[in-house]
């Protein structure tokens, strides 16, 4: 048995969500003409309060097309160090938008108001101008962990005292409000835009939304076609996304418990110095200074557990809908070998 753990976008389509893929009506989606895909910019839409949806390939593709909108030439993002928007995005803040970016160092990848305040650029014609505020929710590199939408107030109120706007890269995001109980739609009050991932712990094979009010969706249709990034007969792909926001969300809770029981059995191991709190679906291993990621990855492989080194020292691992309790057995089995 193979024990994948490296990420959660290893996930194969289930039965029912291939079922709604064969059935799809589909379209040419550039003509705006793709019926399902226009259904599921809708419905995403519509659970976030907002106006407009756009459907693209990836979650870096909705976040850079976010910041292209929001920003222009020689403006500043603020977010934090450990931002999926600034390590993992090949450097499409700079690349695709010319903008600068004002890295915070912020709590397990959470930054607060007064971080945001105290970095917002002088109006001095030797700074950049502090245009983008983007925070990431869950915050993958610290390990899932979760913002207390009162500090998202707290960052809003902040980017409109100094005319910033706000986005939020939700990858994770319904791992988060399945724990909070937030309301999505007071997140779609506060957020200018918001990018949501389908083929992570939603499980669909491909696929993000980005959500905004009709004119910056406008806008971003233009800037994804720029990229390249129009679809064809792209419904095949956005039912699956229907069916997983129908089907797949509540779900998500069951990661986080096998996630959490991960975190526990890895605690017990003597090369093990910290498990970083386990809020969602991510459980982070840091190891002793003895011991280097690189080679207790390989180590687990050949055990037939798959995770990811997350740096020197630090090993992550994730749970999702095709890891199931008799995985979760057999890893608790393995590690004690």
């Amino acid at each position: 048995m193979k024990i994948e753990l490296r990420s959660d976008t290893f996930t194969k389509p289930t039965p029912g969500m291939l079922e709604a893929m064969f059935s799809a009506e589909v379209g040419d989606d550039v003509f705006g003409e793709d019926p399902t895909v226009n259904a599921l910019e809708q419905k995403a839409a519509a659970i976030f309060g907002y106006e407009a949806g756009l459907f693209c390939t990836s979650g870096t593709m909705t976040n850079q097309i976010a910041i292209n909108v929001h920003v222009r030439q020689g403006d500043e993002v603020i977010c934090d160090e450990l931002s999926h928007i600034y390590l993992y995005e090949g450097g499409g803040i700079m690349a695709n938008s010319n903008a600068s970016v004002k890295l915070l160092k912020g709590d397990k990848g959470r930054i607060t108001a007064q971080a945001v305040q105290d970095n917002v650029a002088p109006d001095d014609i030797h700074a950049c101008v502090s245009r983008l505020v983007s925070l990431e929710n869950t915050m993958n590199k610290g390990g899932g962990s979760i913002y207390q939408f009162s500090e998202i107030l707290k960052i809003k109120e902040v980017c409109r005292k100094n005319n910033m706007q706000l986005h939020l890269d939700g990858a994770r995001i319904f791992n988060a409000l399945v724990e909070t109980n937030d309301d999505p739609l007071a997140y779609g009050k506060v957020f200018d835009s918001i990018s949501i991932c389908l083929s992570k712990g939603l499980g669909t094979p491909v696929g993000s939304v980005l959500l905004g009010n009709k004119e910056f969706i406008r806008q971003a249709r233009r800037t994804r076609k720029r990229m390249g990034g129009g679809w064809r007969q792209a419904g095949y792909l956005a039912a699956a996304g229907i069916y997983a926001l129908d089907h797949h969300i509540e779900r998500l809770k069951e990661d986080h418990q096998r996630a959490r029981h991960i975190g526990n059995i890895l605690a017990k191991r003597p090369e093990i110095e910290e498990i970083f709190p386990v809020d969602t679906n991510i459980a982070i291993a840091r190891l002793n200074t003895s011991v280097l990621a690189s080679d207790y990855v390989k180590n687990l492989a050949e055990k037939g557990i798959f995770a990811v080194t997350f740096g020197k020292h630090l090993v992550r691992f994730v749970t999702h809908l095709d890891f199931k309790d008799e995985h979760l057995h057999e890893f608790e089995k393995r590690m004690t070998l």
